[in-house]
């Protein structure tokens, strides 16, 4: 019986010529994962690792002929097609997890610096991931195309998502009419952050809600929450103040798909002394809940802190040579696989690195984890 790996994995177009394929397609995306999963990098790393461990290997696939050279690697994965791997991923964690209502997805774009290739003018891949922040995996994401910004990535991203009664939040870069209507025909709640590239917008709710502070919100409907968090010398105070849209704004609010609230976070920071205050604002589709709005938006940053920082600093993504063809693309991929892969580990309380070390070191730690993300 095929695993739910193989069989969502299984329908990738293989791009070699049929009859001379020495070493099967799932193999070798098997083999860059597991790989991946324990530390390795470069693809000389990962040839190594497979020789390595190629009798463990043969536990999930045959591996008849062994291990492939590096550059056997380098060329496949650099030739397969992203939106295929992509489309499988999404496939594979839809099958593996069950987003529950009211999760929060938050979707935000990140650079692989190094993938800039300057001989073939190619320049850094842009990828826009989709982060389930209580469950703690990417759910999917879609590359930027080139010249272009996360705008035109957003709307593709969430074509292929199920995010049912989830919560969707992005930053200002995605607050757009298209996007918010997009969520809402995916039966979703959005939270979407308000600055300079809706100008318009921005000003009339920050006027509207310092004049509510003015006269106390007289005549408006307004809920509000308050919470203050201490820690290494830091004091902060965030308010958070969900407004109804006023009746005299209901043809601004037509324009919006279901648009229910304008959002304020009220931020009073105190650190060695010294007091700063700033104030964000937001809209939404979710009624006016102070509460649940600020938990979604503080749960937002949670795909810069526990995904992008991950890649960085754990994975060593930005200092990543890997250029040719799509393999860079392509393997954005397959680290998000291993993080996912490292984060349903809820049992062990260990940082990124020391799980990719333990991956390494013991095999049954290492099989377990795959095993119990269905591979």
């Amino acid at each position: 019986m095929a695993s739910p790996f193989e069989e969502c994995f299984s329908s990738i177009k293989d791009p070699r010529v049929v009859g001379r394929i020495d070493y099967p397609l799932l193999e070798i995306i098997f083999l860059c994962i597991s790989s991946i999963l324990c530390g390795m990098q470069g693809w000389e790393d990962i040839e190594d690792f497979g020789h390595s461990k190629l009798e463990w290997l043969q536990k999930f696939f045959p591996f008849e002929n062994g291990i492939p050279k590096h550059d056997t690697i380098a060329r496949l994965i650099s030739r397969l097609s992203p939106s295929g791997l992509q489309s499988c991923f999404v496939e594979w964690v839809q099958s593996i997890s069950d987003l529950t209502d009211g999760e929060i997805v938050a979707i935000d774009g990140k650079r692989v610096r190094r993938s800039y290739d300057k001989n073939n003018n190619k320049a850094a891949i842009h990828m826009v991931s989709a982060w389930a922040c209580k469950n703690g995996i990417v759910l999917g994401q879609k590359k930027t195309e080139d010249k272009s910004n996360e705008i035109t990535a957003i709307p593709k991203l969430l074509e292929v998502l199920e995010i049912k009664g989830c919560i969707v939040t992005i930053d200002a870069m995605g607050c757009q009419k298209d996007i918010a209507k997009a969520i809402r025909d995916k039966d979703a709640d959005y939270v979407l952050a308000l600055k300079g590239n809706q100008s318009n917008l921005s000003e009339m709710v920050g006027d509207l809600f310092e004049k509510g502070f003015e006269t106390e919100f007289k005549n408006l409907e307004i809920n509000k929450y308050k919470a203050v968090d201490k820690g290494h010398g830091r004091i902060e105070t965030r308010t958070c103040y969900a407004l109804a849209i006023p009746e005299y704004l209901n043809d601004f609010k037509s324009e919006w798909q279901d648009l229910n609230s304008f959002v304020c976070i009220d931020s009073v920071r105190e650190i060695n002394g010294e007091i700063t205050t700033e104030k964000r604002y937001y809209i939404s589709s979710i009624q006016p809940n102070a509460t649940k709005l600020n938990n979604a938006i503080r749960s937002h940053w949670s795909i810069e802190n526990n995904l992008h920082w991950v890649l960085d600093v754990s994975l060593n993504e930005d200092d990543s040579r890997i250029r040719r063809g799509m393999a860079s693309e392509n393997m954005t991929v397959m680290r998000h696989i291993a993080i996912n892969l490292l984060k349903q580990d809820k049992k062990n309380k260990l940082y990124i690195p020391r799980k990719q070390r333990k991956a390494l070191f013991y095999d049954d730690y290492r099989e377990n984890l795959l095993k119990n993300s269905g591979f």
